[in-house]
């Protein structure tokens, strides 16, 4: 415990005036932690990630996240789209030349976490660029929600979630956490309004965001379930890697978008 509270005040103390600051800062640290989010992909696939395959994938997850005004350094007739499609049919490329090594479920396999990975994180950087506020409102969320789910389903979780995938999540956890982050932001979106939503569309969004928030959580379980490992990676002691402090963000951020607010 002594180890996971060090590591989460560091990475406050780096993590907050980077979004304060926003700009080049947070664009720059939303595409570091994209790529070490693909490096722990390949890590978890006992794959190297010195390898084309791997730099097919990192440049790939970089274009994906880049902000629209980044696409100004490449010629018209290159959308970031465009460059993204041309990486996945170099990806389907090398398994012609690869002699077996690197086969179509490795490249579905990096396509997905591409595509995964990389909107997530252009939505951290999204919501930042329309608002301080909203970009506060999605970690609050996604925070509440964790600390929620994790003390109340300490002391009073006895009906497993999911028990094959992630035995330790309780349905009063996940409903307690739920409720946490729907009080908590919906008192934040009063005091500083979104976008013109009301306080009351903003208390059913919330319960929505929360709820599969905690569905990316478990989507990175079964992910580390299947390639049997405890974490994704192990930057941050005590907290193990991106993907395991980022795995709701990455469901939470797009959804922002379908619901109009970035």
């Amino acid at each position: 415990m002594k180890q996971r509270i060090l590591t989460a005040v560091i990475a406050l103390i780096i993590f907050i005036p980077i979004i304060l600051a926003g700009g080049i800062w947070i664009d720059t640290a939303a595409v570091v932690l994209g790529l070490i989010a693909m490096a722990e992909i390949f890590i978890m696939k006992k794959r190297m990630i010195i390898s084309v395959e791997a730099l097919i994938a990192f440049v790939g997850v970089a274009s994906l996240i880049i902000p629209a005004n980044f696409s100004g350094l490449l010629p018209n007739y290159l959308s970031p789209s465009f460059v993204f499609y041309i990486l996945i049919m170099l990806l389907l490329l090398a398994t012609v030349f690869s002699k077996n090594k690197f086969n179509f479920d490795d490249a579905g396999v990096y396509t997905m976490a591409m595509l995964y990975i990389g909107f997530g994180f252009h939505y951290f950087i999204i919501a930042r660029q329309d608002s301080l506020t909203t970009l506060l409102y999605a970690l609050f969320i996604v925070w509440c929600t964790d600390s929620g789910a994790y003390f109340i389903g300490k002391y009073f979780g006895k009906n497993k979630l999911a028990k094959h995938i992630s035995p330790n999540k309780t349905w009063e956890g996940s409903i307690g956490g739920t409720l946490i982050a729907t009080i908590v932001c919906t008192i934040f979106v009063f005091f500083f309004p979104i976008n013109g939503f009301s306080t009351l569309s903003m208390f059913f969004i919330t319960i929505i965001l929360s709820t599969f928030g905690q569905l990316g959580d478990l989507v990175e379980s079964a992910l580390k379930r299947f390639y049997g490992v405890k974490d994704s990676g192990k930057i941050l002691p005590g907290h193990g890697g991106i993907l395991d402090r980022f795995d709701s963000l990455l469901f939470v951020l797009p959804l922002l978008h379908l619901f109009g607010i970035v």
